[in-house]
């Protein structure tokens, strides 16, 4: 077997980290923290909303826009959760299945992050209007412990996308707005873990693969609108992501030294998902406003990581595609004040049996409350707190290094996650012009 393929077989797993940067706050990796005032209510009715802070739900919010409009959100988030082992196991050749030892709790290996965005839309006309969004949809960072049990499969993991969408909406008659967009996205990523040697009484080696690129989707969506309600619907395609990078291993002992090496220019490629989008505002009274949002993710286009050459190797995902529903309300308590707040539900689309300490996601409950406040005609300042609740579940993906060699190494993972949760605080203005 060539050391290529030798080094294929060993490293496959560790590709996944390009696309997988842990528990976010929508399900798997998505951070949907785009817009203070949507994270107000709980993200429950975004895409039937107007002005520039609903564009990356639907590039139709802008169509008929009169004013000028920016508007730029912070989003602190701060997990915190235990990845617990619960007797995982190990076996090198010619032995017997043992404890992987190490750190039996890896306690909040989710970083604390800060998630910016913003955009700006510009009417041209009474009935057209372009826009510029600037998100970071899918970024994280996990870090667990050198020592941690989930080393084998989990060390440190950044993931970084920076998305630009340039938009156009139109009002085509007095009820019904139409909009597209472009989502132009930079990805990089950035992983380490750990790789076990031939004995257990030698220290672990190590790998990291890092690598970035350009790619690009698309968005569509309408709205419709009377006196009372606003319907939207919007569709965010999937994206194929191609990254290209560097792959490093080193640490290896013995018989395993010989794949201690660089290797320049690896590419990997993955899907992020489509999303389809529906939502709905109900003005009820004068004074309230109810929302209702659902969204399909189309996460099976996340099958697997495939690696090109000189690797040529891939790592089956198999994440399913799943729901979020969300609903909520709007109060304007006075002319100037508008409290808001909702809740959401959002299931994981990782699987039992198939889920790993780089992505611990689990089924959650999002609960919000928000306020805007009109600081001078022109100007609104938007406030938001969010409690998300994750449910308890396994870590429970079994992987084995160098597979298919004489020195294949199965790691039997079993472990949960538990007392799983996040505060996200979420602060922005709204400038009109």
């Amino acid at each position: 077997m060539s050391p290529s393929k030798k080094l294929a077989l060993s490293l496959t797993a560790a590709a996944g980290a390009l696309a997988s940067a842990g528990a976010a706050h929508a399900q798997a990796f998505y951070l949907q923290e785009q817009a203070a005032r949507a994270a107000g209510r709980a993200f429950s009715g975004e895409a039937a909303d107007t002005g520039a802070a609903s564009l990356w739900w639907n590039p139709a919010a802008i169509g008929g826009q009169e004013r000028a409009e920016a508007t730029v959100s912070a989003s602190v988030i701060l997990p915190k959760g235990k990845v617990n082992d619960r007797n995982s196991l190990i076996r090198r050749p010619g032995g017997t299945f043992a404890p992987v030892g190490g750190d039996a709790t890896s306690e909040d290996p989710i970083n604390n992050g800060v998630l910016p965005s913003g955009a700006v839309a510009v009417p041209l006309t009474d009935r057209i209007a372009v826009g510029l969004a600037v998100t970071s949809p899918y970024s994280f960072t996990t870090d667990y412990n050198g020592d941690s049990w989930a080393r084998y499969s989990a060390d440190r993991t950044y993931l970084r996308t920076f998305d630009i969408q340039p938009s156009v909406g139109v009002a085509v008659t007095d009820w019904l707005r139409v909009g597209g967009a472009a989502n132009i996205e930079h990805a990089e990523a950035s992983l380490t873990n750990a790789l076990p040697n031939l004995s257990a009484a030698l220290p672990d080696g190590s790998q990291k693969l890092a690598g970035g690129g350009w790619d690009v989707g698309w968005s569509a969506g309408f709205q419709m609108h009377n006196d009372w309600a606003t319907v939207g619907v919007s569709y965010k395609s999937a994206i194929k992501h191609n990254l290209k990078g560097d792959l490093t291993v080193s640490g290896l002992l013995g018989p395993l030294a010989a794949n201690n090496r660089e290797i320049n220019g690896v590419d990997a490629s993955f899907y992020t998902p489509a999303q389809v989008i529906v939502g709905g505002r109900f003005r009820v009274t004068p004074a309230l406003t109810l929302n209702a949002q659902t969204i399909r993710y189309t996460w099976e286009k996340f099958d697997a990581i495939r690696l090109g050459a000189p690797v040529n190797a891939a790592l089956p995902e198999n994440y399913r595609s799943t729901w979020s529903y969300a609903g909520g309300l709007d109060y304007a308590v006075s002319p100037r004040l508008t409290l808001r707040g909702g809740v959401q539900r959002a299931l994981t689309p990782t699987r039992d049996g198939e889920r790993d300490a780089r992505v611990p996601d689990a089924n959650r409950w999002n609960y919000a409350l928000g306020a805007s406040f009109d600081v001078t005609p022109s100007f609104s300042l938007d406030l938001a707190g969010n409690y998300v609740d994750f449910a308890d579940t396994t870590i429970d993906r079994t992987t084995a290094a160098y597979a298919g060699t004489a020195a294949q190494t199965p790691v039997l993972v079993n472990g949960t996650l538990t007392d799983a949760r996040a505060l996200v605080f979420s602060a922005g203005g709204r400038v009109r012009f």
